[in-house]
């Protein structure tokens, strides 16, 4: 069980210049994705086979809720705002990617190996059927994992290029029609695999956060525009093709996030345009003592939330089930009640897993966590094609689960991370090395 610093302790150690809307907006952002997660999920047992489902293919009417619960837009905002400040001219691409890759792999593999140990428990006191829902939920949320290496890959080169708010507002503008032209081939009958290519939506939160950063974003700009794109999704509900839900739900013509939309484009907009507009308001608020002191606390374990929520979720419903206990459906008795008791135990349980295990996300590897070399050239595009190789890698896993095929994708996801690693060593001077080059 790691310690916790006081609250004078985090007062202390937080520089003056520390922008704590950013901080404040990241671990916010994940919190409210949690909690989605724990509300949304229901479990349907028949005939020894399991199913989990989703309360908003139930209850359709609360699918304009994910407008406020999918916030990960957010997380991307503010993580390339907060990183893309140590960008400089000359700054190693390569370095720079691998630095940020070190912190969000390391607690990973724990995750990964721990979620093998559960599922094969798991296997012992379950009936078959438990097996494949367990093992592809239970790795499903590391897709954020996999497209959000893949965003910082591309941070670097955004931060050369957004150098004003014409350059902005463009690279934002031509992203939109890219996703607008892929739907409408989508729906016109095109290949469906077409709508990958729309996974540079989640570069919008990326280049807004350099805006952002670089004050090319001003409050009221992004307050109107915020206001605009809001009426214009609406409409593209209402009138248009799009289903509300921002998060798959069975049974969707077209899914909004997987692979991501036009709606979901302008759901970045508005989010990232809101945030900047109200940035003042959460920067006060952040500035309160223990409000700042939960915000530290919970960015330094912020992985730790995140991957370990749902192993959390997985055994309270388990446990449910086990009692005789199935959160089914809104239309059974007791749903709400049954949802509010798991809701709680799933954060108690998630607290004392992030508690206990947050310490391993802050203890450096030594292998893992050395130096990183200023790389160039060569091995600074290889650095980033391994992370991204890495990051697309993890989001196949993640189609699959913890089966031979995801495991597949998984060892070659360790594998590009491993050679991001090596890459990116600083080599070792032998003595006679040093002694030359002193007598020299």
């Amino acid at each position: 069980m790691s310690s916790l610093p006081s609250v004078a302790v985090v007062a202390a150690n937080t520089p003056a210049d520390r922008d704590r809307f950013l901080d404040l907006l990241r671990i916010a952002s994940l919190v409210v994705v949690v909690v989605g997660h724990c509300l949304m999920l229901t479990v349907h047992v028949s005939g020894g086979q399991v199913h989990f489902g989703n309360i908003l293919a139930d209850l359709p009417i609360l699918q304009p809720l994910t407008w406020v619960l999918q916030v990960l837009p957010l997380f991307f905002f503010a993580g390339v705002a907060a990183g893309a400040r140590g960008i400089e001219p000359g700054t190693s691409w390569g370095a720079w990617l691998f630095r940020r890759a070190q912190r969000l792999v390391r607690p990973l593999g724990y995750f990964v190996a721990a979620s093998a140990v559960l599922l094969a428990v798991a296997d012992l006191v379950l009936a078959p059927g438990w097996h494949r829902p367990l093992a592809v939920t239970g790795v499903q949320l590391l897709w954020f994992l996999g497209m959000y290496l893949a965003v910082l890959a591309c941070t670097p080169l955004l931060a050369g290029f957004v150098s004003s708010a014409r350059r902005m507002f463009g690279t934002v503008a031509v992203i939109v029609v890219v996703a607008a032209i892929v739907d409408a081939v989508r729906l016109t009958g095109g290949p469906g695999e077409l709508g990958y290519a729309n996974v540079i939506v989640w570069l919008i939160p990326a280049v807004l956060g350099i805006g952002y950063l670089r004050g090319l974003l001003a409050r009221r700009s992004a307050a109107v525009l915020a206001c605009v794109v809001l009426v214009v999704d609406v409409l593209l509900v209402v009138v248009g093709p799009y289903e509300a839900s921002l998060v798959t739900v069975p049974g969707q013509r077209l899914s909004n996030l997987a692979p991501p939309s036009l709606l979901l484009a302008g759901h970045a907009v508005v989010l990232c345009c809101a945030a900047v507009a109200v940035a003042p308001w959460l920067r006060a608020v952040a500035q309160r003592p223990r409000v700042w002191w939960l915000t530290v606390i919970g960015n330094t374990g912020a992985m730790t939330l995140y991957l370990w929520h749902m192993p959390a979720l997985l055994t309270v419903l388990v446990l449910s089930h086990v009692a005789g206990i199935d959160r089914t459906a809104p239309t059974e008795p007791g749903f709400w009640l049954l949802t509010v008791v798991q809701l709680v135990s799933t954060a108690v349980l998630t607290g004392f897993l992030f508690l206990a295990l947050r310490g391993l996300e802050n203890t450096p590897l030594p292998w893992w966590d050395g130096p990183v070399a200023a790389v160039h050239g060569a091995r600074s595009a290889a650095t980033v094609l391994a992370v991204i190789a890495a990051g697309l890698a993890i989001l196949q896993a993640t189609r699959w689960g913890l089966t031979p095929d995801g495991w597949t994708w998984f060892a070659g996801a360790a594998a590009a991370v491993l050679t991001a690693r090596l890459l990116t060593r600083v080599a070792k001077v032998s003595p006679s090395t040093d002694a030359a080059a002193v007598s020299g």
